[in-house]
């Protein structure tokens, strides 16, 4: 069941006055702008970043004190996921809040469709009044979407890092912070604004011999770490791999990004550095904010599009079911709550897919039926709700040589079926015992019933999702 209550809403009685003339427009709303006041938001999305890759999230490496920050003026979901882990895909779902079953997104080609920008949030929030503002890697195809913004300086495609091939120049990551600041200076505190901010780090430069390349201000930072190599990256866990993974195109980028010790430690040091730039970022955005004295009444939900392995299983990229590919960060920072809710960890399990319902009640909006994901203020708030305790993953990119991949994955067991392989391929594994995914159990006579079990949950998921 899906939550539809209202939220805190509205910024001023010229704003509530605009957004009920809207209503009447539009029918956007309904019963729902009543409320005092509506918050700013803002979306930052970065790319690739992988649950972990985070201070709060307890890594030992990586300092990351601003969105830690961030952390502490409201909560961290601990167990959020991607519905499928590649770019294009995760992104139209956190436009939409569908799984891609539904939203087709399934090439770097393909843009929204008028139906589906109809109940995307950012033109629901801005036809209600918001001021929209888009920055970053756009990251779908198509045209970009300019009209559908007050402000619109996304790009598409990869994008460089650096403006000269010879690393020179200012980093993109500098350049699109300095485009969020340009964007804040301009809004005054009367109308309320969305901003999607997303990054391209910390993605590979793909097609580059130098994949991870940072901001040269931190080289230096990391330069005596030494970075622990990840415990199923060795040759034992490798082998034990099926043959098509051992050739897939994870393995492929494995050698040219991990491929030996120095490379292996150069590039995590350059992805974490990357991770690091967008966290100055965040800083220099939250300080506008309060000089502005804007960031009380502003929601910062800071997550990724996707995973990504570093080295973990011989692999790396995205795209399949293990967790280092699936999992994300997720930090919603809302200095409204009250001072016990700051600071929280919240284990339920949270999807790409509720960012659109949450951002929509946040701002007042009715969620519309084509949303597949729930709004998670209601666990932002610490509300007891009845909540998911499992969820469905779909990989329908097609790539010689990354297999088509579907499964479940629940609280404690996970099915994995690689559907464009024939025969069939399963793979099952029990989260609680074996928590890095090294033993298949899909071939255990014992397991067969819980095979059965977890088979027949991926045909209901299958018809659930569409």
């Amino acid at each position: 069941m899906r939550e539809r209550r209202s939220t805190d809403g509205g910024g001023g009685r010229s704003w509530r006055v605009l957004a009920w003339v809207l209503v009447l427009l539009t029918g956007v709303g309904v019963g729902r702008l009543h409320a005092a006041e509506r918050p700013n938001i803002i979306l930052v999305i970065t790319d690739d970043q992988r649950f972990d890759a985070l201070g709060c999230m307890g890594n030992p490496v990586l300092k990351t004190p601003h969105i830690d920050a961030l952390a502490g003026h409201g909560a961290i979901f601990t167990h959020t996921f991607c519905t499928t882990s590649i770019c294009a895909t995760s992104r139209a779902s956190f436009l939409t809040g569908q799984y891609a079953m539904r939203h087709g997104i399934r090439t770097f080609r393909q843009s929204l469709s008028e139906k589906q920008w109809k109940d995307a949030f950012p033109v629901l929030l801005r036809q209600s009044g918001y001021r929209t503002a888009m920055v970053g890697k756009w990251g779908l195809g198509g045209r970009l979407p300019k009209d559908r913004y007050d402000v619109f300086n996304g790009f598409s495609g990869q994008g460089r890092y650096y403006p000269k091939p010879d690393g020179q120049g200012p980093h993109l990551t500098h350049r699109l912070g300095q485009q969020v600041l340009d964007f804040l200076k301009t809004v005054d505190g009367k109308q309320p604004f969305l901003l999607q901010f997303y990054t391209k780090a910390a993605h590979c430069q793909d097609g580059d011999p130098w994949p991870f390349q940072p901001d040269h201000r931190y080289d230096d930072v990391l330069a005596d770490t030494q970075i622990p190599r990840p415990p199923t990256a060795t040759a034992a866990h490798f082998a034990r791999l099926p043959k098509f993974l051992q050739t897939s195109e994870a393995r492929r980028r494995w050698k040219i990004r991990f491929g030996n010790p120095a490379m292996f430690q150069k590039s995590v040091k350059d992805y974490y550095r990357l991770v690091m730039g967008v966290d100055d970022v965040i800083g220099r955005m939250v300080g506008l904010l309060k000089r502005k004295q804007l960031f009380q009444n502003t929601v910062i939900i800071f997550t990724s599009d996707n995973g990504f392995y570093l080295g973990e299983h011989g692999l790396a990229g995205k795209w399949f079911m293990h967790e280092e590919s699936i999992r994300l960060p997720l930090v919603i920072c809302d200095p409204r709550l009250p001072s016990g809710r700051k600071g929280t960890r919240v284990s339920a399990v949270a999807l790409n897919i509720d960012i659109a319902p949450t951002i929509l009640e946040l701002a007042g909006l009715e969620v519309p039926a084509s949303v597949q994901g729930r709004s998670l203020l209601p666990l932002l708030r610490g509300r007891r709700v009845e909540w998911r305790s499992e969820f469905f993953y779909e990989h329908p990119f097609r790539h010689p040589r990354i297999p088509m991949t579907e499964g479940v994955r629940g609280p404690r067991y996970k099915y994995v079926r690689y559907t464009s392989l024939d025969p069939v391929v399963e793979q099952l594994y029990d989260l609680k015992l074996d928590p890095r995914e090294e033993k298949n159990l899909a071939g255990d006579p014992g397991m067969s019933q819980r095979l059965s079990q977890l088979r027949a949950s991926w045909r209901s998921w299958r018809e659930r999702v569409k």
